[in-house]
Parts: C-alpha cells; structure tokens; sequence
C-alpha cells in the first residue's frame, strides 16, 4: 500500500502565501545587467550624459521621452494622451523598474517608435539605461 502526505496549510498560511507570489515582480533580471547587456551589444558603455540629452530631446517628432515620464523621470508620469499613470522610470525610485527583460524589450520597442518613429538602436538603450541609474534620491 503506498501512503502520500499532503502538505495542509491553515488558511492564513495559504492567504499569506498567495499574496507574496502575486506581489513578486518577475525579475530576471537588473537595470545593471540590461545596461552590460546593451552596452555589449552596441560596442560600447552607454553614456548619461548622452543618455539625458537624448530622453529629453523630441528627435524631430511631437513628443520626448520626458514628455511623459517627467525630467528627471524619479515621480510618477502621465502618457501624454491617454493621461494614464505612468511609475517613475529610474530604477533608484522603482525598484521593479527594468528588472522584467520582457516587458522592459516592450516597451522600448513601443516607446522608441512613438518617439523617434522607429525602434531605439542598443547604443540608444544602453545611454538612456545609464543616464535612469545615475539618478539617485
């Protein structure tokens, strides 16, 4: 006869459990680690001074990357047509900032397009990637 145990959590247990794998950011990764990974794929280290005059230049279009997450981007931001809220971008204030490559590779490919009508080059990501983390409280 083969006996099986089962695990049996009291319902606080259970409760408490729950929320911390909900609350849990998906983190792969580190705004320090995307900021390695992009710099190598560009051939070089991304710059902040660069990277500031970049988020806060509009490239010839309507918008910068400012426009909606602020100058300096360290407090909630608004999306400049949908009003949406939008959580402060420099890792330094929001500490899930860049820590999902997935969600992070969305939206610099959505963001770069509004902005610049294409997609941000690596050499793009990686001084804007320097420029949010140099940005402390």
């Amino acid at each position: 006869m083969m006996l099986t145990r089962h695990l049996i959590l009291n319902p606080a247990a259970a409760l408490l459990l729950a929320t911390a794998a909900m609350a849990a950011p998906a983190a792969d990764t580190s705004a320090g680690t995307q900021l390695e990974y992009w710099s190598a794929q560009a051939g070089a280290p991304g710059q902040a001074a660069r990277g500031q005059a970049f988020f806060t230049s509009r490239h010839g279009g309507e918008w910068s990357c400012s426009s909606c997450h602020g100058t300096p981007p360290i407090r909630e931001g608004r999306h400049a047509t949908t009003d949406k809220s939008i959580n402060p971008l420099a890792p330094a204030f929001n500490p899930r900032s860049f820590t999902d490559s997935a969600r992070s590779d969305k939206w610099f490919r959505r963001n770069c397009k509004d902005v610049l009508n294409r997609e941000c080059s690596a050499g793009e990501k990686a001084d804007v990637l320097a420029y949010l983390l140099q940005l402390k409280p």
